[in-house]
């Protein structure tokens, strides 16, 4: 498997917007708002979202494909579980209160194989558990069709919101969506 980033890299450009004072962990706010004990950061890229919600005490496991994104995860917090997995054949033989993907991860998925992502990662909520996920829309995958996988998954919309705080969706190039398990 090749890995196509640099987490070190990757990862310096959110620490320089947190040296400056900018919020990074939106998505690891809205999460903690749903009160979860275990989290699956699917897609977790450096760990940003996992090791915030670590930090205030969730228990937390790390899925992503990229090595070099794992690598810096797990040098910055060993103590988390990091699996590298693609997420469309995912079985970890366990289930969250939420997961989480943020970042675009439905976006880095090869064409064709979206349902198969939503699917591997709506296996693993729990009954009443959520799938967040937040995305940008003007990359060929829409909301009509990121709602109809998750419906074929077993997952209901809860929410819709255009950021990470919660800002109301009214239309746009970018979704946070909340589904959940009944």
């Amino acid at each position: 498997m090749t890995t196509t980033w640099n987490g070190d890299e990757y990862q310096a450009r959110f620490d320089h917007i947190a040296s400056e004072g900018g919020d990074v962990h939106g998505e690891a706010a809205l999460v903690r708002s749903f009160e979860p004990t275990a989290v699956l950061d699917a897609g977790c890229g450096t760990g940003r979202v996992a090791i915030e919600l670590a930090r205030h005490g969730i228990a937390v496991t790390g899925v992503d494909v990229d090595a070099s994104m794992l690598a810096t995860a797990r040098r910055l917090a060993p103590e988390i579980a990091w699996h590298q997995h693609d997420l469309v054949s995912l079985d970890l033989g366990r289930s969250f209160d939420v997961v989480v993907m943020a970042g675009n991860v439905p976006l880095f998925t090869p064409p064709g194989t979206e349902s198969a992502l939503v699917a591997g990662v709506a296996g693993h909520v729990r009954p009443a558990g959520r799938l967040v996920a937040g995305f940008s829309l003007d990359r060929g995958y829409s909301l009509d069709d990121y709602d109809a996988h998750c419906r074929a998954a077993g997952l209901v919309l809860e929410a819709r919101y255009a950021t990470w705080s919660r800002g109301p969706y009214t239309g746009g190039e970018y979704a946070v969506s909340v589904h959940r398990k009944p």
